[in-house]
């Protein structure tokens, strides 16, 4: 399987291949989060539970973690972010990152 990655309308779209044949779009995010000063362990723990979080890594600085999402559209996308990321007891602040055409 492979990724390609293409810019339409200003978004940032994949579209994964099996083979040559397109298996679906996907719009990508990047999550940068704030937790509450010694929840950083707990935030990360149920943040890693969320199946539309591809990656998840701390950070040292402004923000405490960085999730890559994935999700059908962005309309999607951002219900993940505020459904499932923001409601997390122990987010203070999210800050929400996506591709764009240059």
């Amino acid at each position: 399987m492979s990724l390609k990655l293409y810019f339409f309308e200003k978004v940032y779209i994949t579209k994964q291949y099996n083979r040559g044949q397109v298996i679906n779009n996907m719009a990508i995010g990047f999550v940068l989060i704030s937790a509450a000063p010694a929840r950083e362990h707990d935030v990360y723990n149920k943040l890693s539970k969320v199946p539309q979080i591809v990656e998840l890594h701390p950070l040292f600085g402004e923000y405490d973690l960085i999730a890559k999402i994935k999700a059908d559209d962005f309309e999607k996308l951002g219900k993940i972010v505020v459904d499932k990321i923001r409601s997390i007891e122990g987010v203070i602040d999210t800050k929400t990152l996506t591709g764009t055409k240059f």
